[in-house]
């Protein structure tokens, strides 16, 4: 089957429903132009656009390895939005947040995932977790899995603390070969017993022009915002870079990770 490159669609906010206070980044509720709900990340957010990056090429990602994943849309904040916003800290991020913004579709009347409630089996625990290492997301564990169940389907969400390395910018062919030791704290990790034969599945699925096409999606005043790199083209090299280089090299994270599951059970 021919590969068909992602798309992600763009659209306006229309109408400020409600914050949504978890974290530090304070992503809100939407209503957009095409009379959807969004989970709204901002750019004038803590991590800036840094977390947006990471949650567009996290998500996608997922959504390429047969994960369950919100869409994500490209979401416009008009200028003028947040004149009207009595909360004092609510309009400063509005207003810092102008121009370009990360959406995910809200999933109405889904509910956080329990481990203790909600068994995964193997296969599935182990692709999360192997998902989890190579994009170095530190943010799926027992406290807070960041997964909902919808529908009577596990549904991933929240990466923007994926990538972490990308906050300061060492040399990324070595933090690429890093094994992942956060995997340590992974709410998944006990049931993860196949992640050999995950990860022979999973660098198949991952090609060069899939990891590239992926990349390309990342606004280009995105990679210019308070950028070490003098190119948005050099800047976006720099994680084509690291996902290669991670993935020629999963046996690092997966030792880590199978060591740290011996260790729990």
């Amino acid at each position: 089957m021919k590969y068909s490159p992602p798309e992600i669609r763009t659209v306006e906010v229309t109408r400020y429903v409600t914050p949504l206070r978890e974290g530090g980044s304070l992503p809100a509720i939407v209503e957009a132009d095409d009379e959807f709900l969004y989970v709204l990340k901002f750019r004038g957010a803590g991590q800036g656009v840094k977390a947006l990056i990471a949650e567009l090429i996290a998500g996608e990602l997922a959504r390429a390895l047969g994960f369950q994943v919100p869409e994500i849309v490209f979401a416009t904040l008009d200028e003028s939005f947040g004149r009207t916003e009595p909360d004092e800290e609510i309009q400063d991020l509005l207003r810092f947040s102008e121009g370009l913004n990360l959406g995910l579709h809200y999933l109405s009347g889904s509910i956080t995932f329990d481990a203790l409630v909600t068994t995964v089996d193997a296969t599935l625990a182990s692709q999360i977790v192997w998902f989890d290492c190579l994009i170095t997301n530190v943010d799926r564990t027992p406290r807070n899995t960041n997964m909902l169940m919808w529908h009577k389907e596990l549904w991933l969400i929240d990466h923007g603390a994926s990538f972490y390395f990308h906050h300061s910018w060492p040399n990324v062919e070595e933090q690429a070969k890093r094994p992942f030791v956060q995997v340590k704290d992974h709410v998944l990790l006990p049931q993860a017993s196949e992640l050999d034969t995950v990860d022979t599945a999973f660098r198949t699925i991952l090609s060069p022009e899939r990891i590239r096409s992926i990349v390309a999606l990342i606004p280009e005043d995105w990679l210019t915002s308070d950028s070490p790199f003098e190119t948005a083209d050099e800047h976006r090299a720099a994680y084509v870079q690291f996902l290669e280089t991670r993935l020629a090299h999963t046996e690092n994270f997966i030792k880590e990770a199978q060591h740290a599951r011996k260790a729990l059970i």
